[in-house]
């Protein structure tokens, strides 16, 4: 699995979108009894936060100790230091696994091979994501290009995964039905800004021509961002469910 995530670890756990509410009271009418779950790529923890409010003990990993490090710390909340094709967690654990914006990353068969063996019978797994924003007509016409012609090549191939909606990634199980959720926000340009520059396409861009390509973009977006302190910034909730 990549690590494309560690040098920008601060920026993902200040700028990262979070998931709706509705998402999570949908994922909970879903499980049987809420003993143990496991947040797989957990990132800087927001997943694994949410569900330490309702499960007794919540398992949260990632290839990344940076990212483990800037990660939000609860009494029940253990990390660890794992990929997540090969766990050191007992076969049955858990109720619920959930794996968000980071699927795309993974060795589709290992980790379905990992997932078979941890989860109980009946247990849930929910594979969650967001696709590209929306915002306006006029700032979407700058990301649109941003992220097509500016940093397009500097994007991984697994990236087309989350393009597609996720319905092109292998998914082996007898799906449930997810509801069409959307999460929304008012940002500031500052909190745009620190959200493009989480994108790795965007850390590519950097290592390779030593500049930082949102710089390209900034004053197109402080014109049409002039006399506004936030915008309505709108993400599409991409969801596959399965019961094992």
């Amino acid at each position: 699995m990549k690590d494309n995530f560690s040098t920008q670890s601060e920026l993902y756990a200040r700028f990262r979108p979070t998931y709706p509410e509705e998402l999570y009271q949908f994922l909970y009418s879903l499980v049987e009894t809420k003993d143990t779950a496991w947040d797989c790529g957990t990132g800087n923890g927001q997943v694994a936060q949410e569900l330490s409010k309702h499960f007794k003990e919540v398992y949260a990993t990632d290839i990344s100790e940076k990212q483990i490090r800037n990660a939000i710390q609860r009494n029940n909340i253990f990390y660890k230091g794992e990929s997540a094709e090969k766990t050191s967690f007992p076969d049955k654990t858990f109720d619920l696994i959930t794996v968000a914006q980071a699927i795309h990353w993974f060795n589709f068969d290992l980790f379905y091979k990992e997932v078979k063996r941890t989860i109980k019978p009946n247990g849930i797994l929910a594979v969650i994501g967001y696709g590209l924003l929306n915002i306006d007509e006029e700032t979407d016409k700058i990301i649109t290009k941003f992220y097509h012609e500016i940093v397009g090549t500097y994007w991984d191939k697994e990236r087309k995964y989350v393009d597609e909606d996720y319905q092109t990634i292998p998914f082996p199980f007898k799906e449930i039905k997810a509801p069409q959720l959307y999460n929304t926000y008012k940002w500031s340009l500052e909190q745009l800004i620190g959200y493009l520059n989480t994108w790795s396409a965007v850390q590519h861009y950097i290592n390779a021509n030593n500049q930082n390509p949102v710089e390209l973009v900034y004053e197109d977006l402080q014109e049409i961002w002039k006399g506004k302190t936030t915008k309505t910034v709108k993400f599409p909730i991409l969801l596959r469910i399965a019961r094992l």
